[in-house]
């Protein structure tokens, strides 16, 4: 679930630190007694690990903490909050699209709070397309060039449209186009922009739904798995090392429009990929937002 429909791909940096310590230095503490270092782990362009990731470097520099943030692709950032090199992620959707990693790697992490409960994998369409519903999608198939368009071969949407919601719709015959987010937003930019039909996998919070006259279809099977909420997880002893981090980041909540908003400015109306500016400017505007994330 990433994005910039012109593509923002930022290597992965190697983190330097010691181990189940997020990167923090020995002795080096913030005056309240949390380790002042804080590594975020963000799954490189996704919406939903960006926004809040950048947001909350902004929150927690303006409070005295020293903060990078490390992107990757999800199952290094797993892996790394497993390990330590990464103090926390906040983008793992539960109960469905993350299953898989939380399986291999959730006895070692630490959920830190819910942050949105409202998200949702879809699979959406142009507001104008003949089609409202799943179910009609194998019929009209030829309208929409036969094609659906997918993003990452390794996201857990990926996995559920190609076992679950394909098979259960009868869209074998329709080729599953997978490349990536960017390529995706691509592909529905020019669809919208040539008057084209076209369905892609797409999910909910997503600046997308903002910026084009797109609609969900109806998955009355219910393979897309319904509502989901997206967690914050951190390593094993974050509560420990990070207790007050660990206290805000447990009342986090960033509505729909809030976040819709910060991301249409990050993703949709800047094109490079330095977002601290961006950022400030928005949270100035959202003070009494801001600060009442770490109020008492």
């Amino acid at each position: 679930m990433r994005t910039n429909t012109l593509t923002k791909v930022i290597a992965t940096a190697g983190v330097a630190g010691l181990a189940l310590t997020g990167c923090s230095q020995e002795g080096e503490l913030h005056e309240n007694g949390d380790e002042k270092q804080v590594t975020i782990g963000v799954f490189t362009g996704w919406p939903e690990s960006e926004v809040p990731s950048e947001l909350w470097k902004a929150v927690l520099e303006e409070q005295g903490y020293d903060v990078t943030i490390e992107r990757a692709d999800p199952a290094p950032i797993f892996t790394g909050v497993q390990s330590g090199d990464y103090d926390f992620t906040t983008n793992v959707w539960l109960p469905n699209t993350h299953k898989n990693y939380m399986d291999e790697y959730g006895e070692d992490l630490v959920d830190l709070g819910v942050w949105n409960e409202n998200g949702a994998i879809t699979l959406s369409v142009n507001e104008d397309a003949p089609i409202t519903s799943l179910e009609e999608l194998a019929d009209h198939a030829d309208e929409f060039d036969n094609q659906i368009i997918g993003i990452e071969p390794g996201a857990g949407q990926t996995e559920i449209t190609q076992n679950d919601v394909i098979p259960a719709y009868g869209l074998e015959g329709m080729e599953y186009v997978l490349s990536s987010t960017p390529g995706m937003l691509t592909s529905l930019d020019d669809a919208i922009a040539n008057g084209d039909n076209i369905v892609v996998t797409l999910w909910r919070p997503h600046w997308a739904y903002d910026e084009y006259p797109i609609r969900d279809l109806e998955d009355p099977q219910g393979m897309l798995g319904g509502q989901e909420e997206i967690h914050i997880m951190g390593t094993s002893d974050f509560e420990e090392t990070h207790p007050q981090v660990a206290e805000w980041l447990g009342e986090f909540e960033f509505e729909d429009e809030l976040f819709n908003g910060l991301a249409n400015e990050m993703f949709n109306e800047y094109s490079g990929d330095d977002y601290g500016p961006i950022v400030e400017a928005w949270v100035e505007e959202h003070r009494d937002y801001v600060d009442s994330l770490t109020a008492e």
